[in-house]
């Protein structure tokens, strides 16, 4: 059993954990009892009761016929909880306004969890809305400009990746150690990553890391479809402005964080 600063892990809590996680990583793709068992490799017995006992608290539902089960309300008023008490999330919001207004792109601010980055805030252009919200998802940290601009402010042995081959999510992701530790050394020295369809096929991010932490946990960027990056001096542009977003950020989060409880 697994320990966590000598306590032992309490059993019945890492498989709650464990079936939510797995639950809000389908998405819209509702799984069935079996599936569930499997994946943890429990009794169905077991995995059934959990989850009537989940249902009845709201953090899992089920359809009519009682055979498909879905990630549940209670994780929305858990996750909304989270974001209105961070007080770094607060200070960024209304510059994030600021960066959207000024450039009229998508902006977003996120986080890195381990190996991801989690999206906390999104700006939607007017030009190019996404079908929905990136808030709350999570996209491989070597696969976007933000996780690549948070990458990039740590040594290249302590980056939080995968073992083997990277999985691609386009066909310009990454795929290997050797050829995203070269991306990091231009990342560092230019202050900033670029993603030129490593996440999504036709958009381009521009990635900027947050440095009220060392290392910086959080960034924002800036997401441009392709066609609208012809423009002379436009990536320049854009480049000036998130600088500017940034430091501005970063000069205010501290102040809005005040005495805060300092989260591990």
């Amino acid at each position: 059993m697994a320990e966590t600063g000598g306590v032992r892990e309490v059993k019945s809590a890492g498989r709650t954990v464990q079936l939510l996680e797995v639950l809000a990583a389908r998405g819209d793709q509702p799984a069935r009892l079996r599936e569930l068992a499997e994946e943890l490799d429990v009794p169905r017995s077991s995995m059934y009761a959990l989850l009537q006992t989940l249902i009845d608290r709201g953090w899992v539902r089920t359809d009519v016929t009682g055979s498909l089960y879905g990630i549940g309300i209670r994780a929305l008023l858990t996750g909304t909880s989270y974001l209105d008490s961070d007080p770094r999330v607060r200070a960024t919001r209304p510059y994030l306004d600021e960066a959207s207004d000024a450039l009229g792109e998508t902006i977003h601010f996120a986080r890195l969890d381990g190996g991801d980055v989690v999206y906390l805030a999104t700006r939607e252009s007017h030009e190019y809305l996404r079908p929905f919200s990136r808030v709350g998802r999570r996209l491989p940290s070597y696969a976007g400009a933000l996780g690549k601009a948070l990458l990039a402010e740590r040594a290249d042995d302590e980056l939080p990746l995968p073992e083997g081959p990277l999985e691609p999510l386009t066909p310009k992701t990454h795929r290997d150690r050797a050829s995203l530790t070269a991306d990091l050394a231009r990342t560092r020295e230019r202050g900033y990553a670029v993603d030129r369809e490593e996440g999504v096929t036709g958009i381009v991010g521009f990635g900027f890391a947050l440095r009220y932490d060392d290392p910086a946990v959080d960034a924002i960027s800036c997401s441009v479809p392709t066609a609208r990056l012809g423009e002379a001096g436009r990536e320049a542009r854009i480049v000036a402005v998130m600088r500017e977003i940034r430091a501005k950020i970063e000069a205010a989060a501290p102040r809005a964080a005040g005495s805060a409880t300092q989260w591990r």
